[in-house]
């Protein structure tokens, strides 16, 4: 439940928005200035208690209100930490050891939408955007001290921050830099590029924050925009199969990680349009947000399956949610993310419409326990910060939302990140703007921004401090729920060795700890040589699953062959972690992984979406193998419901016969049976595939005409149109629906140029039907020139009559040209060239062509008559005025000259 916060006016009131501000040589101080040197109309003079809703708009965006307009979950309070002057448009921020709060200053984020960058002041003239240090160094939770760590014209609109002790990862497309702290002062020295080549620069869409994880490596993801990554020197990667990382097998946004010596680049998954940032959770686990296309209200939260196609675009051809596909998702939220299709990860939430943007895992105790270990994200456009309470669901996982900081009353609340500092509050920033009409278009207001604290009530803003030499110490830090600290702690531990085992194995093996705390501590022991073995094997054997998960990633971080430790947990009672066995096989092909497979898939219970993709993804490249083995184990996969599953999910060359059989199931709907037709598009094409195909459509079953429609289309326009057999099926099915909507829909895809008989026959039969005009406008688009003007060259006047009905609402310019040329032509009789006239104004383009040619005196007589009378009954009301305009009433229509 949220709470609405009020608040009592004071007669004098010290504004933010008018602080001074007092430079020292590395940091400024904020002291309000005396009260005189407020602006009389900033102070609103007051003495009763108010809702927000009683401020002028003008006082509304006043910092000194900000907390106003936000409603807090129940049991925690805002407060603001900072806003501006200080700071302007934050579009990244992350939290030190210490409790500082860093951000990415960018008030030159998207220039080129609003305008060349200005500076904030005349005062202060800003050479490029800056990083700034925000630290409360009495405890309130407010910033009373602003440090500048970078500023440069080279810090153009960054989108990434992450503060990693005495190093700071900046992400800003074309570049990832590393800027490094030598002397303790608060100040970069050195500035490295550490990744280059991305695309992106000033869009949302290039790369975003790092993060660091349990395992000791950076998390990161770029958008749409970001294309390629290459090192320092501009040199590309190779993957740990020791193959070059090649881009173009990859499609729009994607997830990666790598060392914290930025090598070992490993990409965890693709095909996503745009998530602002990346959140990784003790177990190993990778989450993120992802910005559908606006007005789809398709914002969804993804768990990254690793090596996963999250479905963004077509998997075949690229193409967008918008191109027709057989089994389309019934909700464009689903059909976005191309949900229905084999091989692509499902979502785990959907949010409606919204701008999302940074986010976290918050493993924390501070806050409420609805909002401990779950996701909280950051969502400026329905001007939110959510939790997602996930739990376990099968192999995968479902979710909830709930609002933790909404601006109800404000809309010009738009958080931008959110992070845990090291006393587990949570910390928000805000660009504070009026909101975006368009989602490219960014930040509207680049002048203000916002920080606020999240915490329980009174609570102090205090850091707790270890001493990162004590290995009880620094394993108490490696409990943190702030990012940094667990990052100087997990150094600390690995550095340590043997000396850190005891309280990290104490942390392990304490049955009643919280799981994501003893799994952090399995992470660390995981990386010190000599004493991993025995602690990884406990835990191969814990009763918790996550800790299972746990260990399994480890090992396959540690272990080039990992296949003997999958091998142990392949009838693990827990289908999450089967889920991953079966990802720790991706591009093994020993014979060994070949049998964790076949457990796998035996398994499989059906219904359960998250394991089906796991076992495709395990499958990758060696589908031929594994398929073919698997049948020689169950027999005929079809009498299995659930295993029908996995052959609509293989790529096999061995699924061919059994997706024919079920796309010929009459006894079940047509609709149920789309998701085969689908899935021949994901079987290579080969002679054995496109004969199948063909078979379906002999088939002698009651849905025989739409079924035999499918396998035409999955076999293809190309295939249809140069193969013999190819042409036989489509004239049998062209034959059995000649007169129906169903053979115009085949002549419509194929256009063969031997129906054009039949279709004029149809087009002069029926020229008042909705059939016969179909025929009409189809003979137009796929006939020569030359067929038209035949027939109507050597037909009687009927005929004629009816081609022209055929084509009079067709609105083309071929079919505007033979109404004209017929009215103006003297070979046809009066009567003809009279209706030819007049089904000129048939069309919403034949109207202004008829009015076109009266403004240029073109039609005369009889046939202007015609033609004006052709349109006196437009649907806009703007063209029968302009018609009446030309009405001859002296004439009479007897001036015969036309054109």
């Amino acid at each position: 439940m949220l709470r609405r916060l009020v608040f009592y006016k004071k007669s004098t009131i010290a504004f933010f928005a008018t602080l001074g501000i007092f430079f020292s040589s590395s940091a400024f101080r904020l002291t309000p200035p005396p009260l005189s040197s407020y602006p009389s109309d900033t102070i609103p003079v007051v003495d009763k208690p108010f809702v927000y809703d009683s401020l002028t708009e003008k006082e509304k965006r006043f910092p000194e209100f900000a907390i106003a307009g936000l409603d807090v979950a129940e049991g925690l309070e805002a407060t603001l930490f900072a806003s501006e002057p200080t700071i302007s448009n934050p579009t990244s921020i992350d939290v030190d050891h210490r409790g500082r709060v860093w951000v990415c200053d960018a008030y030159n984020f998207r220039p080129n939408i609003h305008g060349d960058a200005q500076p904030r002041s005349k005062q202060d003239r800003l050479t490029g955007d800056r990083i700034l240090i925000l630290e409360d160094t009495d405890g309130d939770g407010k910033a009373d001290l602003t440090k500048v760590f970078y500023e440069g014209p080279e810090l153009d609109a960054p989108l990434g921050i992450a503060v990693l002790g005495n190093r700071v990862i900046v992400s800003q497309s074309p570049y990832v830099w590393l800027f490094t702290d030598d002397d303790g002062d608060d100040k970069a020295d050195r500035k490295e590029i550490i990744f280059r080549g991305i695309s992106g620069s000033k869009h949302d869409h290039g790369v975003h924050s790092f993060v660091f994880g349990p395992d000791g490596k950076f998390y990161f993801n770029f958008g749409s925009e970001g294309r390629q990554l290459l090192d320092a020197r501009g040199r590309g990667f190779y993957d740990k199969y020791d193959q070059p990382i090649n881009f173009r097998n990859y499609r729009e946004g994607m997830v990666f990680r790598c060392d914290q010596n930025f090598k070992n680049l490993e990409v965890l998954g693709d095909n996503f349009r745009n998530g602002l940032e990346v959140a990784v959770d003790s177990y190993g686990s990778v989450w993120t947000s992802d910005h559908d296309e606006d007005g789809n209200e398709s914002v969804r939260i993804n768990y990254v399956m690793e090596n996963g196609n999250f479905g963004y675009t077509d998997e075949m051809d690229g193409t967008t949610w918008r191109i027709n596909r057989t089994n389309l998702e019934d909700d464009i939220a689903r059909r976005h993310w191309h949900q229905n299709d084999p091989g692509v990860v499902p979502d785990l939430l959907h949010t409606g419409s919204g701008s999302p943007a940074g986010m976290t895992v918050y493993e924390g105790q501070l806050l409420p326990r609805q909002f401990q270990n779950q996701i909280i994200h950051a969502d400026a456009g329905p001007n939110v910060v959510r939790g997602y309470p996930t739990v376990p669901d099968g192999a995968g996982y479902k979710a909830t939302i709930i609002d933790l900081v909404k601006g109800t009353r404000d809309k010009w609340f738009r958080p931008s990140d959110v992070c845990a500092a090291p006393d587990g509050s949570l910390i928000v920033s805000d660009w504070y703007d009026p909101g975006e009409p368009d989602a490219d278009i960014g930040p509207l207001d680049r002048n203000r921004g916002r920080i606020y604290r999240i915490a329980p009530p009174k609570t102090p803003y205090v850091s707790p401090k270890y001493d990162l030499t004590s290995p009880q110490e620094a394993t108490d830090a490696l409990q943190s729920a702030n990012m940094a600290t667990r990052y100087l702690a997990w150094n600390a531990l690995v550095k340590m060795s043997f000396k850190a085992e005891p309280p990290l194995s104490e942390l392990l093996h304490r049955y009643n700890a919280e799981p994501r705390l003893r799994a952090r501590a399995l992470w660390v022991l995981n990386n010190i040589e000599g004493v991993s073995s025995r602690h990884l094997e406990n835990s191969f054997r814990n009763i918790n699953p996550n800790l299972r998960i746990t260990a399994l990633r480890a090992v396959r971080q540690r272990n080039s062959d990992p296949t003997e430790y999958i091998k142990r947990l392949t009838t693990d009672r827990d289908p999450a972690v089967r889920r991953e066995c079966a990802l720790a096989i991706y591009r093994n092909h020993t014979y060994e992984a070949l049998d964790v497979w076949l457990q796998l898939a035996d398994q499989y219970e059906g219904n359960d979406r998250w394991y089906l993709e796991a076992l495709g993804i395990g499958g990758y490249k060696q589908w031929d193998r594994l398929f073919k083995a698997w049948l020689n184990k169950v027999g005929d996969p079809l009498k299995n419901p659930a295993y029908r599953d996995i052959v609509w999910r293989s790529r096999s060359k061995y699924t061919i016969p059994y997706l024919a059989r079920l796309t010929a199931e009459s006894d079940s709907s047509l609709k149920s049976r789309l998701r085969y037709f689908r899935a021949f598009d994901f079987v290579p094409t080969s002679y054995d595939k496109s004969m199948a195909l063909l078979g379906i459509t002999q088939k002698k079953i009651p849905d025989h005409i739409p079924v035999s429609k499918y396998a035409l289309y999955h076999l293809g326009k190309d295939f249809i149109q140069d193969s013999y057999w190819g042409k036989i099926a489509l004239v049998r099915l062209l034959n059995e629906t000649y007169g129906t909507e169903d053979y115009m829909e085949l002549v419509a895809r194929y256009e063969p140029a031997f129906e054009n008989e039949r279709l004029y026959q149809l087009a002069i039969e029926r020229p008042d039907t909705d059939l016969g005009r179909e025929a009409g406008r189809q003979l137009l688009r796929q006939a020569p020139n030359s067929y038209i003007w035949y027939k109507l060259e050597h037909s009687n006047s009927e005929k004629q009559l009816a081609l022209l009905a055929s084509i009079k609402a067709v609105g083309s310019q071929n079919s505007l040209t033979v109404l004209a040329s017929v009215a103006a032509g003297s070979v046809y009789t009066l009567p003809v060239r009279l209706r030819a006239a007049r089904y000129l104004g048939g069309s919403w383009e034949g109207e202004e062509f008829v009015l076109k040619l009266l403004k240029e005196n073109r039609l005369n007589g009889e046939v202007k008559a015609a033609a004006l009378d052709g349109i006196s009954q437009a649907y806009r009301k703007e063209i029968r005025d302009e018609a009446d305009k030309y009405l001859d009433f002296n004439n009479g229509g007897a001036n015969k000259n036309v054109f």
